[in-house]
């Protein structure tokens, strides 16, 4: 589109009832950034009230018409949504005004690829609109989008503001805070305080706006509460919640009844009951949800189109016809994509020879991909069934693997993290979430360290165990199995990236690494790993030690780069006063093994006793690890080795890593703001 054009949603789509808009931009220093703002006007060009007003301290409207989903990645970098549901849309609304503000000093001009993109309920793009004149404006117009004649339509807007977002909101009859204290920084002391980058208003601002942030906050009524200010400036990229408020008291007549489920799991009595009813229940939340199926099929090369999933469908194969467990369909812009889908629950393995001849139909009817599900989790290089791939066939399928685990994952993180397109899209992604979690559904994920386990165990114990046993390497590739779905489960519940770090040699295959793990096994007994987590300082360590049965989470906080060692010390105490007292804290110096140590109770009244004697020696780091016990049987009961995992870093995460500061390394123990750092 060009700018001042319009154009009938209707007439693009039949499913523009619910749109997502994205907004994106790119920075060429990598660290320019938008703040993107939603304005619901009526007849008069006028908000009604100053909650038609929504941005980051107000992303989502109480009837689901308008909801700031935040970031979500893109070819180029990263785009901001906005899900408009204009079927929810109050009838005194006409205009609905989308756009973005920069703070600071910043301008538009400064990033590239200014575009405004629009997609319809099924995930498909309708419009593309780019700004390309918006060299010293602050706050851009992109688009709205406005009734008339009974239907919704969109118009390229383009139009820029020098005053920034609080010159764009009064402009549309928001009451704007003036209050000074409004404008002054936060106290940073706390543990989970944030730099504070509220900007001033700019100088060109009426007197009674001199004072105000970049981006403002709507006046509260007279007879509503002051809120508690934030610690920090809150981003709309962060913890979009879009599950349905629960009731705040039940209208059941005693606690034994149990409410009514839309996937119920109690009469299920086989295996094969339970993988029919999740291939069911699975494949009809992704037709429903778009976002929900996009994200579980973009990976293995589907496009986002009108999607459709089928169950128990019989395709011929020779003299006896095969039914795999699903097939998905995905059409876009008359071309269609398809796949087939074989699943397994419980215990359950896939089966190599049932695999290859979905592969084989696939082949022969055109099919994209064959997509497997089970319990399991694959690994690079190490594919969970060994298939044959007709080399003279010229048409191709890929093979892909899912766990249960990455499903519940990626539901989790949409629903309560960052959004789906409306309360119903929120409301089925709950009940998938509550029948995938449930304990007869038999989608639990990983939860089996194999026969290999207790033999390896046991050679360990009694030193029989020998480089270049083939159990060794069961054992490893089991763990890395599980460290793979504890950061699927971590990552769910924080709504943030949590990734395994592989520490491998340039040049090595996943094969070769895994046999280097499975010799250092059987030589010092020990399986390592370490995650990555957005927002934490540092890598969680966790190493399971089998001679011992100890499980030790810890991580490794850099030494600040300036100031004095006490105050160090002193600072790390106060920021760990509500992480566990046996928490052991351990003073790393350079060029030596290990300094003092002692755990947070014994250092609590003397934080010097962290220091080393000598003042030549030179602090490199401070390492904090927690101990525990660890299960001894394979599996995930209560007394199992897999559970205590799961357990020890979730622990280690919630009273110990989330104290820390999530700054930049040299940093990590300065409190925000300080100078020092």
């Amino acid at each position: 589109m060009v700018k001042g054009s319009n154009v009938s949603l209707a007439a693009l789509s039949e499913h523009a009832d619910s749109v997502i808009v994205r907004l994106g931009w790119e920075s060429p220093t990598g660290e320019g950034d938008a703040d993107v703002s939603v304005l619901l006007l009526d007849e008069n060009g006028k908000v009604r009230s100053d909650t038609d007003f929504y941005f980051y301290n107000n992303p989502v409207a109480a009837d689901g018409s308008v909801q700031l989903l935040g970031k979500a990645p893109a070819a180029d970098g990263s785009e901001d949504r906005i899900s408009f549901d204009l079927t929810a849309v109050p009838s005194g609304v006409v205009r609905m005004i989308v756009a973005a503000s920069r703070y600071e000093d910043a301008r538009f001009g400064e990033l590239e690829g200014v575009r405004l993109s629009l997609a319809d309920g099924t995930g498909e793009e309708l419009l593309r609109f780019t700004i390309d004149d918006a060299d010293s404006m602050s706050a851009i117009i992109f688009g709205e989008l406005y009734r008339r004649g009974g239907e919704w339509k969109f118009r390229a807007v383009g139009q820029g503001y020098d005053t920034g977002l609080a010159g764009l909101a009064t402009d549309f009859g928001v009451d704007i805070e003036d209050d000074a204290a409004a404008a002054e920084p936060q106290d940073n002391a706390g543990i989970d305080a944030q730099p504070n980058t509220a900007a001033p208003a700019p100088t060109d601002l009426p007197t009674s706006q001199a004072t105000l942030a970049a981006v403002p906050t709507p006046r509260r009524p007279d007879d509503e509460p002051e809120p508690r200010k934030p610690a920090g400036r809150p981003r709309t990229a962060k913890k979009r919640v879009t599950l349905p408020k629960a009731a705040k008291k039940t209208l059941a007549e005693n606690e034994s009844w149990r409410k009514a489920r839309l996937f119920p799991v109690s009469a299920l009595k086989s295996d094969r009951d339970r993988e029919t009813r999740a291939t069911s229940v699975l494949l009809s939340v992704m037709a429903q949800v778009p976002e929900f199926g996009r994200r579980l099929t973009a990976a293995f090369g589907s496009p986002a189109g009108r999607m459709e999933t089928f169950t128990e469908v019989t395709l011929p194969h020779g003299d006896s016809p095969r039914r795999p467990d699903g097939v998905i369909r995905v059409e876009r812009a008359g071309k269609l994509w398809t796949a087939l889908v074989e699943t397994k629950t419980n215990g359950n393995a896939l089966k190599a020879e049932q695999v290859q001849a979905y592969m084989d139909i696939a082949a022969r009817r055109g099919y994209e991909a064959v997509i497997t599900l089970s319990n399991d989790v694959a690994l690079e290089g190490s594919p969970l069934v060994e298939v044959k791939i007709d080399g003279r066939r010229k048409h191709k399928v890929a093979l892909w693997h899912l766990s249960w685990a990455e499903v519940a994952h990626q539901a989790q993180v949409l629903i309560r993290h960052e959004g789906v397109g409306n309360a119903a899209h929120a409301w089925l992604l709950q009940e998938l979430l509550h029948y995938l979690q449930h304990e007869n559904s038999g989608c639990h994920g990983f939860q089996n360290m194999g026969p290999a386990w207790v033999p390896v165990r046991n050679g360990i114990d009694d030193e029989t165990l020998c480089q270049g046993d083939p159990r060794a390497l069961e054992v490893v590739e089991s763990w890395e199995r599980l460290i793979r779905q504890v950061c699927l489960r971590l990552g769910g519940e924080l709504g943030q990236k949590v990734l395994p770090v592989q520490r491998a040699r340039r040049g090595d295959d996943p094969k070769e690494r895994r046999d280097r793990l499975a010799d250092q096994l059987c030589l010092d007994g020990r399986l390592q790993a370490e995650l990555r987590i957005e927002g934490t300082p540092g890598v969680l360590a966790i190493s399971a030690d089998l001679r011992t049965g100890r499980l030790r989470t810890s991580i490794e906080i850099p030494a600040p780069e300036q100031g004095y060692p006490l105050s160090w010390a002193k600072r790390l105490v106060r920021r760990l006063a509500d992480a566990p007292a046996d928490l052991h804290i351990e003073t790393l110096l350079e060029g030596q093994t290990a300094g003092p140590r002692g755990t947070l109770e014994r250092l609590r009244p003397e934080p010097a006793d962290m220091l080393p004697k000598s003042n030549t020696a030179q602090i490199q780091a401070f390492r904090l690890s927690l101990l525990k016990n660890m299960g001894s049987t394979r599996g995930n009961a209560e007394s199992g080795f897999i559970r205590s995992v799961n357990d020890a870093i979730h622990r280690f995460y919630t009273t110990v890593a989330v104290h820390l500061d999530p700054t930049t390394p040299h940093r990590s123990l300065v409190k925000s703001g300080s100078t020092t750092a």
